[in-house]
C-alpha cells in the first residue's frame, strides 16, 4: 500500500488522449490574467501600510524583493507548464514527479487558495458595494450585511452581496472561457487606467523631503514589509491551470507567466513611488492609503475613481481564482479522486458540474464563515504549492517518467535556482502564525479523510503497479 502511495501519472499518455478543453488562449489572453489576478484592490492597500510599519519610503524594494522570491517559483512554474501542458497546476506536476498522495495534499492545499481567496475578495467587494448603495440611501438588514462573527457587526448572519457577486461570476464561467476572458480584459483596462491616474496625479506632488529618512527601521525592515508584499503576488500560479486551453503552451505559458510577474512588480513598484513620495510615510498607516493620499493632496475627485479601480480589481480576481479552482477540481476528478462527473463539460467546453461546485462553495464561504479568520489559508496553501513545484524541478529533469519529456524553457542556474526558490518559500512558511498552521492540520485531515475514504480507491491508477 505504502508504495501505490506514491503511483505516478503517466503523462506522455495523459498528453496523448483526446482533449476535453478547447485551446484558445494566446499570450496576451494569459498575461491579463495574470494582471487580472496578481493586481486586486491591494495595490491600493499594501503598499501605504508597508511603508508606515515596515520600511518606510524603502516599500519600493519590498516589492522588488517580493517579486524575486516569486520569482524563482514562476520560473519553476514556467518550465513546468512548458512540459508538462496539462491542467491542474501544481497538482499535476506532483502528480507526475512525487506521485498521488503528494499531488492529493498539494491539490487539496490549493483548492483552499482559490476558494478562500474568491471569499476574501467577494466580502471586500460587498463592503465596497455597500457602501454605494448606502450613498443612495439605500441599506441592508443588518443580519444580511455580513458572516457571523464579523469584527464590527455582531447583528451579522449572511452576507447576501458577496453570495450573489460569486454566483453570478460562476455563471459567467460558465458560459464559455472566451466571455470571461473577454470581460476579464475589459475590466483589466479600466483597472490599469485608475492605477496610471492616481501615479500621473501623485507625481506632480513628489516632495524629496518625504524620502528622509529612506529606511527608518532599518534594513531589516525590507525583509519584514517583503514578507507582507509577497502575498500580493500569489495568483500567477492559477495561470497555470489553463495550461489546456491555451494555443502553443509551451512556447505561450512561460511567457504568460513571467511576464505578468514583471508587469504586477512594476506596478506596485511604482505605486509605492508615487504614493511615498507625495505623502509622508508615517501617514499611510490606514485601510485606504491611496484614497487618503488623495484627500492630502485636495484631489477628492479622483477618490471616487480609485474605489471603481478597487471593485474593478477585486471583480477580475475572483474571476481568474474561481476558474482556477474549476480547473483544479476538473483534473483532480479527471485523475479519478474525486467523482467523474466533475470532469464532464457542456458545449461551449466549460466543466459545468465542477464549476457549479466550486462556486457554490465560495459563494457560502463568503457568506457564512468569519474571512477574517481562515484567509490565512490561501497563504499556507499557496507557499506549500510553491515550494512543492520549485523542488519538484529537480525530480521533473531527473525522473524516468518525466526525463525525456520535450520542454521549450528551463529554470537557469539549475539546480541552485529551484532549490533557493524551496528554501525561500520554507522560510515565509516557518514564520507563519501556529493559528494558521492548526487550521491547515484541520483542512489537511479533512482533505485525507476523504481520499483514503474515496479518491485511494477510485484513482485511474488504483490498478496500476506503478
Amino acid at each position: 500500500m505504502f508504495k501505490s502511495l506514491f503511483r505516478r501519472k503517466d503523462v506522455i499518455a495523459a498528453l496523448k488522449e483526446k482533449p476535453t478543453l478547447q485551446r484558445t488562449m494566446g499570450p496576451m489572453d494569459l498575461t491579463i490574467m495574470g494582471i487580472g489576478v496578481i493586481v486586486g484592490a491591494g495595490i491600493f492597500i499594501t503598499p501605504g501600510i508597508i511603508a508606515a510599519k515596515y520600511a518606510g519610503p524603502g516599500v519600493i524594494f519590498t516589492y522588488v524583493l517580493a517579486a524575486l522570491v516569486c520569482a524563482g517559483a514562476a520560473f519553476c512554474y514556467s518550465e513546468f507548464s512548458s512540459t508538462i501542458p496539462l491542467s491542474g497546476s501544481a497538482y499535476t506536476y506532483a502528480y507526475s514527479t512525487f506521485g498521488e498522495i503528494i499531488a492529493w495534499f498539494v491539490g487539496w492545499a490549493l483548492l483552499s487558495e482559490y476558494m478562500f481567496t474568491g471569499s476574501t475578495v467577494a466580502v471586500s467587494w460587498s463592503a465596497y458595494f455597500r457602501s454605494l448603495l448606502e450613498g443612495f440611501g439605500i441599506k441592508l438588514p443588518v443580519a444580511l450585511q455580513s458572516a457571523p462573527g464579523t469584527p464590527g457587526n455582531p447583528g451579522g448572519r449572511f452576507d447576501i452581496v458577496a453570495f450573489i457577486v460569486v454566483l453570478l461570476i460562476t455563471f459567467l464561467l460558465l458560459q464559455g472561457l472566451n466571455e470571461s476572458v473577454r470581460l476579464n480584459t475589459i475590466l483589466v483596462f479600466v483597472k490599469l487606467f485608475v492605477i496610471f491616474l492616481f501615479v500621473i496625479i501623485a507625481l506632480f506632488y513628489i516632495k524629496p523631503a518625504n524620502f528622509h529618512p529612506f529606511l527608518p527601521f532599518g534594513v531589516g525592515g525590507i525583509g519584514k514589509g517583503a514578507s507582507v508584499a509577497f502575498f500580493a503576488f500569489v495568483g500567477f500560479d492559477i495561470i497555470s491551470t489553463a495550461s489546456e486551453e491555451v494555443k502553443n503552451p509551451k512556447r505561450n505559458m512561460p511567457i504568460g507567466i513571467i511576464a505578468s510577474l514583471l508587469i504586477c512588480s512594476a506596478l506596485y513598484a511604482l505605486v509605492s513611488f508615487a504614493l511615498v513620495g507625495a505623502v509622508k510615510y508615517t501617514k499611510l498607516n490606514v485601510a485606504d492609503p491611496v484614497a487618503l493620499a488623495l484627500k492630502l493632496l485636495n484631489q477628492n475627485w479622483a477618490a471616487g475613481v480609485i474605489s471603481l479601480g478597487a471593485i474593478m480589481g477585486m471583480t477580475t480576481v475572483m474571476i481568474v481564482v474561481i476558474y482556477g479552482g474549476t480547473r483544479l477540481i476538473y483534473s483532480i476528478s479527471r485523475d479519478g479522486l474525486l467523482p467523474k462527473n466533475l470532469h464532464k463539460v457542456n458545449k461551449v467546453h466549460v466543466p459545468t458540474t465542477s464549476t457549479i461546485l466550486f462556486g457554490l462553495l465560495s459563494a457560502f464561504a463568503s457568506a457564512v464563515l468569519p474571512i477574517d479568520k481562515i484567509a490565512e489559508l490561501v497563504n499556507v496553501g499557496t507557499l506549500n504549492a510553491f515550494a512543492i513545484t520549485s523542488i519538484g524541478v529537480i525530480a521533473l529533469r531527473k525522473s524516468k517518467n518525466t526525463r525525456d519529456l520535450e520542454t521549450a524553457f528551463q529554470v537557469p542556474f539549475f539546480p541552485i535556482f529551484p532549490i533557493v526558490s524551496f528554501l525561500a518559500c520554507a522560510y515565509l512558511l516557518a514564520n507563519l502564525q501556529l493559528f494558521t498552521w492548526e487550521i491547515f492540520g484541520v483542512w489537511t485531515t479533512i482533505g485525507l479523510i476523504l481520499y483514503f475514504s474515496y479518491g485511494y480507491r477510485k484513482s485511474l491508477l488504483s490498478k496500476s503497479k506503478i
